[in-house]
């Protein structure tokens, strides 16, 4: 099992930058994909960005492609996603998540993750 804790979150301007942090506990960290969903109420989770165990594959959202990145470091079990040119559509709650150990591609879909964490709040101002 790994859990997952969240930080990173708070009020942003328009145009301007918020990094995320999310932290995992275990020796497994590494193992896993993990990915960062958002949400809004009455709205569906939705998938922002996703990386494998190595960094070597990264998916991100066309919403958010060129302008998020997300990124991991093992050593740290720490996964981060770094977010430019925010505007008011990236107001959300932001879940880090996890896929189990034996599931080594990314996924854009919520139910593939089995680890979550509790979620932190982004603000954007206009």
């Amino acid at each position: 099992q790994v859990l997952l804790v969240e930080s990173g979150g708070g009020l942003a301007e328009a145009g301007g930058s918020r990094r995320l942090s999310c932290v995992g506990s275990g020796r497994t960290f590494g193992m896993h994909v993990m990915a960062w969903f958002r949400q809004n109420p009455g709205k569906e989770r939705e998938f922002v960005a996703a990386i494998n165990w190595d960094g070597t594959d990264r998916d991100l959202a066309d919403s958010v492609h060129g302008r998020f990145t997300i990124s991991r470091d093992n050593v740290k079990n720490t996964m981060y996603l770094w977010m430019n040119i925010l505007n008011p559509e990236a107001a959300a709650v932001y879940y880090c998540a996890a896929r189990p150990a034996q599931d080594v591609v990314t996924s854009r879909r919520a139910a593939a993750y089995a680890y979550w964490g509790q979620g932190t709040q982004v603000t954007v101002s206009s």
